[in-house]
């Protein structure tokens, strides 16, 4: 299925939400999820505790843009077909963007999200919201993190002491400029207090090292993987005190464009990681910035100042595609099992999804249910979050 060309209302028509067997692959199923909005993206799946399936995202004209909020849609257990989105977020000064779901120990649920004014990533703030009935509803807003360029994408990891580990970015600006992603850095944001506050740990020489995923592999040992700035490979970096400190990132074996990732721990002990197969190295293909088509007049927030310009560029417009599946059996060192789950050009040199300009598959989110069953969420052409549930039979 592609949406290119097509008006609004015939992309709308195919969002219905309704699971439907893939025609090719045993075992497999597809859906496209409801949405009211041009453009949806960076999609985030999470069970909640009586067994619904949610998928979070942000969805509005553009990202960046003031319009952009946060919407939910729901997959009741046995149910066929994703509910209509709920609107999670309405700040119409702000940029709300990746959000992410975590069931905390305690039993609530909390949704978790960035807010930013336009382009200015350097200005974003964490908020979140708690609910207390098991995601059926959800409390006010509040601020979670107020450190200016402050960015989430993974969920949090609670490791064997109850710590509460959120993993994050911070971008940052240089000199003076408007924000673009050079010098951006990872870093865990730590509560040993059931959230009621948290303290920022710096990942050593992080620089390019952005939406960290961590993965536990047992005891205190921990495996993170990274997307990179500067779209050569993942990245990837280990904890072996529970996620407390952590070593420099380093490459891993796969190819990275500057897109994100999303890894898991299997129940049989493998890591199955979606990601974009491609980097720099594959295509010329470039664009300025993130928000180039965003007027600098529209950005304006707080800006922080990087000391020195570090003398390498954050790589955009790499293509988004294929988006692929693979699996490690060696704790993440390797990854030989691969398989594509969509296929294109991904062409990602425009956000612009009024006129259906992007192709891109990314910003997958993965997670297995109790039978075995892996469910990922992603962005298709920036119109639509495309959901796809895979048997495992069907998985490399």
């Amino acid at each position: 299925m592609s949406f290119t060309g097509l008006p609004p209302e015939a992309v709308a028509a195919l969002m219905t939400g309704a699971i439907t067997a893939h025609p090719a692959v045993d075992g497999r199923a597809d859906a496209y999820l409801p949405s009211p909005c041009i453009q949806n993206h960076a999609a985030n799946l999470a069970f909640l505790p009586d067994g619904t399936l949610t998928c979070v995202w942000f969805g509005g004209t553009m990202e960046g843009m003031g319009d952009i909020s946060i919407y939910m849609s729901r997959l009741a257990p046995g149910s066929g077909r994703w509910s209509e989105p709920e609107k999670m977020s309405d700040d119409p000064e702000k940029s709300e963007q990746n959000p992410l779901i975590f069931n905390a120990p305690d039993g609530k649920t909390w949704l978790l999200y960035t807010s930013q004014t336009s382009g200015n990533q350097d200005g974003s703030v964490v908020k979140c919201r708690i609910s207390d009935d098991g995601g059926r509803t959800f409390g006010p807003v509040r601020i979670l993190c107020d450190n200016p360029g402050t960015f989430v994408r993974q969920p949090i990891v609670v490791n064997g002491k109850g710590r509460w580990l959120l993993p994050v970015f911070r971008c940052v600006g240089l000199d003076g400029r408007r924000w673009s992603g050079d010098a951006d850095t990872a870093a865990v944001l730590i509560s040993r207090d059931g959230g009621a506050t948290w303290q920022m740990h710096d990942i050593p020489d992080s620089i390019g090292a952005v939406h960290m995923n961590i993965l536990p592999l047992g005891g205190d040992a921990m495996i993170a993987f990274y997307r990179n700035r500067f779209a050569e490979n993942i990245l990837s970096s280990r904890s072996s005190d529970g996620g407390e400190t952590w070593s420099a990132p380093e490459p891993a074996e796969l190819p990275n464009n500057n897109s994100s990732i999303q890894a898991i721990v299997l129940y049989d002990g493998g890591i199955a990681m979606v990601y974009n197969h491609s980097n720099a190295a594959m295509s010329d293909a470039r664009r300025l910035s993130l928000y180039d088509e965003i007027e600098d007049g529209e950005a304006g927030g707080a800006t922080t100042v990087a000391a020195v310009d570090i003398g390498r560029k954050a790589v955009w417009g790499v293509p988004r595609a294929p988006l692929s599946l693979a699996i490690s059996r060696d704790g993440g060192k390797s990854f030989p099992y691969r398989m594509d789950l969509d296929t294109g050009d991904g062409f990602c040199l425009s956000n612009n999804s009024k006129d259906s300009l992007n192709r891109e598959f990314s910003y997958p989110s993965v997670i297995q249910g109790s039978d075995g069953t892996l469910h990922v969420a992603y962005t298709y052409y920036r119109r639509a979050i495309k959901y796809v549930r895979l048997a495992p039979q069907s998985l490399p």
